[in-house]
């Protein structure tokens, strides 16, 4: 897990955003135990308060979630909410701008399906 902190993000939401990227990924399953904001803070090299609010962006999200005493777990059907949202995030942020700026350069939508299959692996493997 790497943070960048010469972004404009802030920390917490890059810790949160990786935490995501894990559970994508599958190195961090469902309902299995994360790392404690100590473990993260340390880690990372980034105050603990930071940690946590991160961390609790994904308790709040249904994301995680706390067991008492015992620690932070992700949540049964987390990386199919993380797959909604990004799937939604990424509609508005890049799919819109491309069909926005193909509109002022005059490009079709055939040239665009065109340029989106060329940069594509091949489904054929």
């Amino acid at each position: 897990m790497i943070l960048n902190f010469d972004s404009e993000q802030p920390i917490y939401i890059q810790l949160a955003e990786a935490i995501e990227d894990d559970i994508l990924k599958g190195i961090m399953q469902e309902d299995t135990q994360v790392p404690s904001t100590t473990e993260f803070s340390v880690a990372l090299k980034i105050n603990p308060a930071t940690a946590r609010k991160g961390v609790n962006l994904l308790v709040d999200d249904g994301i995680l979630y706390k067991k008492r005493g015992v620690g932070m777990f992700v949540c049964v059907g987390a990386r199919e909410r993380i797959m909604r949202k990004r799937r939604a995030g990424f509609y508005e942020s890049f799919v819109l701008a491309l069909l926005d700026e193909a509109k002022k350069l005059d490009i079709s939508r055939s040239e665009v399906v065109a340029m989106i299959e060329g940069g594509l692996p091949s489904e054929s493997n």
